[in-house]
């Protein structure tokens, strides 16, 4: 079992720049391939961005391309988010997930373990 925790959420302008964390404790962080997801009021929880465990293969979600960086460091148990050039649609609940496997897939339900969320909240 893996315990994931978020941390770094808040208000950033329009423009600004956020880091988001996600401490893992429990079972080898280190094994897992970790996620960011997204969920805005009325919709759907969506993909952000993945990396593999070792981090040599990483994904994002074409609306956050260029503009979010994924990166893990295993030593402190800890996977990141970087967030620049914020908008207002990236406004949501921002969630760490964990999944077995070497993959680095986009849906939710592939993913075994969860955090419960960290609000972003980008204004214009």
């Amino acid at each position: 079992q893996v315990q994931l925790v978020e941390s770094g959420g808040g208000l950033v302008q329009a423009g600004g720049s956020l880091r988001l964390s996600c401490s893992a404790s429990g079972r080898t962080f280190s094994s897992y391939t970790m996620g960011w997801f997204r969920q805005a009021p009325g919709k759907e929880r969506e993909f952000v961005a993945g990396i593999s465990w070792r981090g040599g293969s990483v994904n994002y979600a074409d609306s956050v391309k260029g503009r979010f960086t994924i990166s893990r460091d295993n030593a402190k148990d800890t996977v990141y988010l970087q967030m620049h050039s914020a908008k207002p649609e990236d406004t949501a609940v921002y969630y760490c997930a964990g999944r077995d496997g070497t993959a680095v897939p986009t849906t939710p339900g592939t993913y075994n373990y969860w955090g419960q969320g960290t609000q972003v909240t980008v204004s214009s």
